[in-house]
C-alpha cells in the first residue's frame, strides 16, 4: 500500500522539514508557490534541479533552502556565484543530488523527471525519510523494488500525481480488502477528437497545447499519445497493490474527476478538483492535515455535465503497450519508459512523427525481448542499466523505416 507509517498530526510548534528533488519543474514550481505561503509551518533543507541555475539559486533563496545541488557538474561555479552572500550551500554532480535526497527531512518532494530521479528518491527512501511522489519513473522501472524498500524501511509514500493522489484520498472511505477497482481518468490530450491522419500527421507545438493542464513538455507530450495514463496505470499496480486488471482508465475531458474507486457493494468513491496541481501537493505536504492553498474552487453550478469514455487504443496504442507491459512484467515496464523517453525526445527535436512514439516503444520492446532483457530489476543498478540497454536499443531502432519515422 501507499503508505506503511502511522497518521500522527504534526504540531504546530515544530516545522516540517522538507527537501525538493526537482525544484525548478512545474511541480517544483507548484511546491514553491504553497510553501512561501505557509513559512511558519515548513522549513527547508535541500532543493535540487537538473541544469536550471538560475531557477533553483531563486527558488533555494526564496524558500531559505540550507543547500542546494545541480545535477549538471559544470554547473557549480554558476551556481555557487547564484547563491553568494546567501549562507546556502552548493553542489553538483549526481552525488549532490543524492546528498540532498539523504539530508535529514521529514518529507521528500520527488519531482525530478525521468530515470534521473530513480537513484536519489531511493536513496531518501534508505535513509527512512517519507517520499511524496511525482515521479513516476521510479515506479515505472523499479516498482517492486522501490515499494518493497519503503515497506522495510518503514517509509511513507505519498502520491502526488493528481490521479493517484485522487485515488489515495478515496480509498480512505474503505477497507482495503473491500476495493473492487480503481479508475483513473485522462483528460484526453489535445488530440482527443482528432482523425486519425490529424493525430499521425501531429506537431510538436501542437501536442504541446493541453487544453487543461499546465506541465513540463515530456509529460505534455505523453498525455497527448495517452502514455502518461499508461505509465500511472503501472505505477497505480505498485502504489496500491492491484493487479492491472482491476485498474481502469477513462477518457474524462473536464479534468474535474480525477480518480475513482469502487468498492465491493457497488460504492463509487471520487475525488474532484480543480485541475491545479497545488491540490494534490498540498494534500501530501500537510498530509495528514490540510491546509489552506490558492486553487481556484468548484462551483458545482458550473458543471453542466461531466463526461466519461473508454480511450480509443487504435488512435493511442500507447496505452495498450503499457498495460501488456506490466502484464507481462520482468523487466518491460523498464523498457517501456526508456524508449518512450528517447521517442519523445527524437519527437520534440523534430526527428520522429508523433505516431512514430509508439511504433518505437513497441519495436524497442521486441527487440529487448529478443535479446533476453528479462528479469525484472532487483537494485537500482540493475535497473538503470536496463534502461541503458533499452535506451541504446531505441536509438538504435528509431532511423529505421520500420518504425514509421514520418
Amino acid at each position: 500500500m501507499v503508505t506503511s507509517a502511522p497518521r500522527t498530526s504534526r504540531s504546530a510548534a515544530s516545522p516540517r522539514t522538507i527537501s525538493i528533488l526537482g525544484a525548478t519543474g512545474s511541480i517544483g514550481t507548484s511546491t514553491l508557490d504553497l510553501l512561501v505561503r505557509q513559512r511558519d509551518r515548513y522549513s527547508i533543507e535541500a532543493v535540487a534541479s537538473q541544469r536550471n541555475v538560475e531557477a533553483l539559486a531563486k527558488t533555494a533563496i526564496a524558500l531559505g533552502a540550507r543547500f542546494a545541488a545541480v545535477a549538471e557538474p559544470d554547473a557549480y561555479g554558476a551556481l555557487k556565484d547564484a547563491l553568494s552572500g546567501s549562507n546556502i550551500t552548493a553542489a553538483a554532480g549526481a552525488d549532490a543530488v543524492i546528498e540532498a535526497a539523504e539530508r535529514p527531512a521529514d518529507l521528500i518532494v520527488a519531482s525530478i523527471s525521468g530515470a534521473a530521479g530513480l537513484a536519489p528518491t531511493m536513496a531518501a527512501i534508505e535513509r527512512g525519510t517519507s517520499v511524496a511522489i511525482a515521479n513516476k519513473e521510479c515506479l515505472v522501472c523499479a516498482g517492486g523494488l522501490f515499494m518493497r524498500r519503503a515497506a522495510e524501511k518503514g517509509v511513507t509514500i505519498l502520491p502526488v500525481d493528481s490521479e493517484h493522489n485522487a485515488l489515495f484520498q478515496a480509498m480512505a472511505a474503505g477497507e482495503r480488502s473491500d476495493v473492487r477497482r480503481l479508475i483513473l481518468t485522462a483528460s484526453g490530450g489535445p488530440f482527443r477528437t482528432w482523425t486519425a491522419e490529424a493525430v499521425r500527421n501531429a506537431t510538436p507545438e501542437q501536442a504541446l497545447r493541453h487544453p487543461n493542464w499546465s506541465m513540463g513538455a515530456k509529460v505534455t507530450i505523453d498525455s497527448a499519445t495517452l502514455m502518461n495514463k499508461g505509465l500511472e496505470l503501472i505505477e497505480a499496480h505498485h502504489l496500491f497493490q492491484m493487479p492491472a486488471s482491476d485498474i481502469d482508465v477513462f477518457v474524462h475531458p473536464q479534468s474535474i474527476v480525477h480518480g475513482i474507486v469502487e468498492f465491493r457493494d457497488g460504492s463509487f468513491i471520487a475525488q474532484l478538483g480543480a485541475p491545479d496541481m497545488r491540490i494534490p501537493i498540498s494534500h501530501c505536504l500537510a498530509w495528514p492535515e490540510r491546509m489552506d492553498e490558492p486553487a481556484r474552487r468548484l462551483r458545482l453550478e458550473e458543471m453542466a455535465s461531466l463526461t466519461f469514455e473508454a480511450p480509443d487504443l487504435a488512435r493511442f496504442p500507447a496505452l495498450r503497450l503499457a498495460r501488456e507491459a506490466i502484464e507481462e512484467g520482468g523487466a518491460a515496464p523498464t523498457i517501456l519508459n526508456a524508449a518512450n523517453e528517447v521517442a519523445v525526445a527524437e519527437f520534440l527535436a523534430g526527428r520522429l512523427g508523433f505516431a512514430s512514439i509508439p511504433s518505437l516503444v513497441d519495436a524497442t520492446l521486441n527487440a529487448a525481448a529478443q535479446r533476453g532483457i528479462a528479469r525484472e530489476p532487483t537494485s537500482v543498478e540493475e535497473a538503470l542499466a536496463i534502461d541503458r540497454t533499452a535506451r541504446e536499443i531505441a536509438s538504435t531502432l528509431k532511423s529505421s523505416a520500420s518504425v514509421g519515422l514520418h
